[in-house]
């Protein structure tokens, strides 16, 4: 599948708070290694303070760590998003990583670009703000985050930049929403993972083991899964119908990240299932491919 023609692959940028916690890396990984995607750049974001005052730096760390383990460095294009949230909704915190969305959406390209947000808006909401052009192109922002509809609550995406969230819904730019509700079954088990990851050459053990040490220090008492909860950022990509979904009015988010239903923008879709089955194991051929010297990387645009 090395050789696909233009038109059959998808245009992609993935926007991640890779250090965050233990599933983003999973995202990375089976993004890098899915030839349908025409891959534009992977962009590091922050994902607040209340974990680190160099989140940001600390996601761009991990982001070369793993393009080092597969030997592909310097391959893809990788740029540093904001270090923190936007200071209000009228005020974009530019980086190379906003830069990077602008100058792909604007290109001549007629394919959708898709970005995905692994953590928070911050750099969609930046880059609309920067260039009001966005809100006319063929961009569709594929957000994990957000709470349980319609009511809403506490998530941890969402609190990262509930300003950006705002921001990116009073748009028009496409938006297709993942909520907690829906990431949040994507779990597999230790033995899940060390039976299908761990001798998976050199990535696919740092993925388990960096997993497993996450859950060690981050956890209290006996734990032995973890949700890959960012991966259905790729799914609804490779597979829109591999899962439930239904077009509502965009929202608006409280400060204590409620939804506020007014009516007043134009549709998103939302999901409310998605096909675990498929993009677990789509993950899991990938990397036995990978190990075995199969061809089958994205194409790094």
């Amino acid at each position: 599948m090395t050789n696909l023609p233009r038109e059959k692959r998808a245009r992609l940028i993935l926007n991640t708070d890779a250090k965050n916690e233990a599933d983003d890396q999973f995202t990375i990984v089976h993004a890098l290694l899915t030839p349908t995607f025409d891959f534009h750049g992977i962009i590091a974001a922050h994902f607040g303070a209340h974990r680190s005052k160099t989140s940001m730096e600390d996601s761009r760390q991990e982001i070369d760590h793993l393009l080092k383990l597969m030997d592909l460095e310097g391959r893809i294009p990788v740029a540093n998003g904001a270090a923190a949230a936007l200071p209000d909704e009228t005020t974009p915190v530019p980086s190379p990583g906003a830069q990077m969305i602008i100058d792909q959406a604007m290109s001549d390209d007629d394919r959708p670009l898709y970005v995905a947000f692994l953590g928070p808006l911050t750099d969609m909401a930046s880059a609309i703000l920067m260039e009001p052009r966005l809100n006319e192109s063929n961009v569709i922002c594929v957000w994990i985050g957000g709470g349980v509809w319609p009511s809403g609550g506490r998530e941890f995406n969402l609190m990262n930049d509930i300003a950006a969230a705002n921001v990116v819904m009073r748009s028009k730019v496409q938006v297709w929403q993942i909520p907690s509700t829906v990431y949040r079954m994507m779990s597999v088990s230790y033995a899940e993972l060390q039976e299908r990851c761990e001798d998976k050459g050199a990535i696919g053990k740092y993925l388990v083991d960096q997993l497993i040490d996450w859950n060690l220090r981050v956890h209290q008492g006996p734990i032995e899964h973890r949700s890959l909860g960012d991966t259905p950022a790729l799914s609804v990509i490779l597979n829109p119908l591999g899962g439930t979904f239904d077009w509502r009015p965009a929202p608006e988010f409280s400060p204590q990240m409620h939804y506020i239903h007014n009516g007043q923008h134009r549709p998103i879709k939302v999901y409310d299932t998605i096909d675990i089955r498929y993009i677990l194991e789509d993950f899991y051929a990938k990397l036995a491919r990978f190990h075995r010297g199969v061809q089958g990387l994205a194409n790094f645009g």
